[in-house]
């Protein structure tokens, strides 16, 4: 049986990030992924925006992770000529009644460590996007959007030169811990086995189900998964903005917002439907409802009443990895290695969800850490 230092599980950015930190310190790395092709999960089905750092309570692992995962993503996309660009965000309240959570987000923005949030009054605001409607705003400058497929193509490159191997069409199967290694199975039609002294688990969506494939993993450590569903729509024409859009935040999300990609074209979206759990294993249902667009249009011209009608076509769906249901408050990352869960060599990742994207290669450096 083949043996090495690390077999990172999932191939989206977080999987592929930490298999590229891991593989440049010189550790012999292992990439599997279950699909035929890295990142085409959560990675390829969001908004592509990098994220300030504005939601998150002061401490957490999301807020700790996202700020700093925004300076490493915008320094490597500059050094390495991946897309990417500072548009800059405006945060609408559209009625009195959302004021307060302006503040809020403003508070704890300031208390994680950003201090470029600018507010804005009405006027102020419409003279950055004359088509907007809201009673006050906060301009977001440190807020962005990045080309998410150029960013993990540059990621695999990275690790694959620095020795990585990826396995795809190679689904995590079990695995169970002898003499201090964990001896590892994959299914798939060239199914093989590994030993490795450390498992990384960056299955997304599926990271329950690695986890409880772990012999000896205790069931207790590893959180319910919930799955929000949301869909996007694309604008059949040109938007009349320049900056990303986004009400403040609703229960499971952030509220149907305006997003740009790198060629100015606007998608709106995520909505949030929570699905019910599915066993392990079920595949997840991707595809689009269009009789939400009516929901959508009314969502939309809360803050674009100029909306013409029609003009929203459906695009993609992509599912969020929760590890918190329905009216419960947003839980934190989880990033948990032995210290957390008391088993050796194996670090779990669970409900990485928003802002992974952004996240990334900070999440990446604190799996490194845990690795010796």
């Amino acid at each position: 049986m083949d043996e090495v230092d690390v077999v990172v599980i999932g191939a989206g950015v977080v999987g592929l990030a930490i298999g590229r930190a891991l593989a440049l310190r010189g550790l012999q790395v292992v990439m599997l992924e279950q699909a035929t092709a890295f990142g085409t999960g959560t990675s390829s089905r969001n908004s592509e925006v990098v994220h300030a750092g504005l939601y998150y309570p002061p401490g957490s692992l999301k807020a700790q992770l996202c700020l700093q995962g925004r300076e490493l993503l915008y320094a490597y996309c500059a050094e390495r000529g991946i897309g990417v660009q500072r548009c800059g965000k405006l945060l609408v309240a559209t009625r009195d009644d959302d004021l307060p959570k302006l503040d809020t987000i403003r508070t704890h923005a300031a208390a994680c460590g950003v201090h470029d949030l600018q507010p804005l009054t009405r006027a102020q605001a419409l003279a950055l996007e004359p088509e907007l409607h809201c009673v006050a705003a906060l301009h977001s400058p440190s807020s962005g959007i990045v080309d998410s497929h150029g960013l993990m193509t540059a990621l695999l490159g990275d690790a694959q030169n620095a020795g990585a191997l990826f396995a795809v069409a190679s689904p995590f199967e079990a695995a169970a811990r002898t003499g201090g290694l964990w001896q590892l199975r994959t299914g798939g039609v060239e199914s093989f086995e590994l030993a490795t002294r450390w498992l990384v688990n960056a299955a997304g969506l599926d990271a329950q189900a690695v986890a409880a494939g772990m012999a000896g993993f205790p069931a207790a450590a590893i959180p319910q998964r919930h799955l929000a569903k949301g869909h996007y729509f694309a604008l059949a024409r040109k938007a009349p903005f320049r900056h990303l859009i986004y009400p403040t935040p609703v229960d499971g999300g952030l509220g149907v917002h305006l997003t740009l990609d790198l060629a100015g074209q606007a998608r709106f979206g995520p909505d949030v439907k929570w699905l019910p759990e599915l066993p392990a294993g079920a595949p997840l249902d991707y595809a689009a409802d269009p009789t939400r667009q009516a929901a959508f249009e009314a969502e939309v011209r809360r803050y674009w009443p100029g909306l013409p009608e029609g003009a929203l076509q459906p695009s993609y769906t992509g599912i969020r990895p929760k590890i918190s249901g329905p009216g419960a408050p947003a839980a934190d990352f989880r990033i948990d290695g032995p210290a957390e869960h008391g088993v050796q060599g194996v670090v779990q990742l669970f409900g990485i969800e928003s802002p992974g994207l952004t996240s990334s290669l900070a999440i990446a450096r604190r799996v490194s850490a845990q690795i010796d």
